[in-house]
């Protein structure tokens, strides 16, 4: 007859016997023919060769005269490249292509006939006009400006998509405070004149709701400093055309999409 001591030990025995080294924790048999993977692959791969975005492209057009193309400064000078170039830099990823129609010694009626023969589309983004000088310079009778001008502006909107927002019209400089304005013998009358046009060109453009930028003011510390003349003395300079830009940059920035 077998004691309880042995009993229990034979039943120890036993239950050592039955278990699996190979039994999970759920006693659950892995299936050896189910590979792990060592290094999975991700779930959204990135491309091997991402396609480029393209930067947004505006165009801007610039309308004038001497004031616009620069007259005596380098290419990169003028207001209009100068402005170009601070909103690239405002607008990262945007290119602005620049188209000038502009040459020195134009009135209204010279502006008017040039967009009329290059007949530029009506896609543009940004639309400066800035135009007038030459009227008062050749003595032009005064209501040539105050036809004219208007016929300038509403022309400017048509070029600027039809819409008035894109729009920016600037004052015309001041040449009495230049030494070849001084030695004209008339500088008085000349900041008298010009005024005369800018209040015109001011008032039009607020009774369209129109952007205007007055730089007149800038250019009549001509003889203060003369670095804001041009070397010809007589146009702005580069450092003149720069503070001209530092105004009309905001007034740009807001009309662009």
């Amino acid at each position: 007859m077998k004691t309880p001591y042995f009993i229990a030990l034979l039943g120890l025995f036993l239950f050592l016997s039955c278990g699996s080294d190979d039994m999970s924790v759920t006693g659950t048999m892995p299936n050896p023919q189910t590979p792990v993977p060592q290094n999975p692959a991700p779930e959204n791969p990135a491309p091997q060769n991402p396609i480029p975005v393209p930067g947004t492209v505006l165009k801007y057009l610039a309308l004038g005269d001497s004031y616009t193309i620069g007259q005596n400064v380098c290419e990169t000078c003028r207001f209009p490249v100068q402005l170009e170039t601070a909103l690239e830099q405002q607008m990262p990823g945007t290119n602005i292509e620049l188209d000038i129609i502009a040459t020195t010694g134009w009135t209204t009626t010279n502006l008017i006939a040039a967009v009329a023969s290059e007949n530029p589309q009506n896609d543009n983004d940004l639309v400066t006009l800035l135009i007038g000088v030459n009227n008062q310079y050749q003595h032009k009778p005064f209501s040539f400006y105050e036809q004219e001008f208007p016929q300038l502006v509403n022309r400017a909107i048509e070029l600027a998509k039809g819409d008035k927002d894109n729009v920016i019209v600037v004052s015309i400089p001041d040449y009495a405070f230049t030494p070849y304005g001084q030695g004209s013998g008339n500088p008085e009358v000349i900041s008298q004149e010009l005024q005369q046009y800018n209040d015109f060109a001011a008032a039009y453009c607020a009774s369209m709701d129109i952007t205007f930028v007055y730089i007149t003011d800038i250019t009549q510390f001509g003889l203060q400093n003369p670095g804001l003349v041009a070397s010809d003395g007589l146009h702005p300079s580069q450092t003149a055309y720069a503070a001209f830009v530092e105004r009309i940059l905001p007034k740009a920035l807001l009309t662009l999409p």
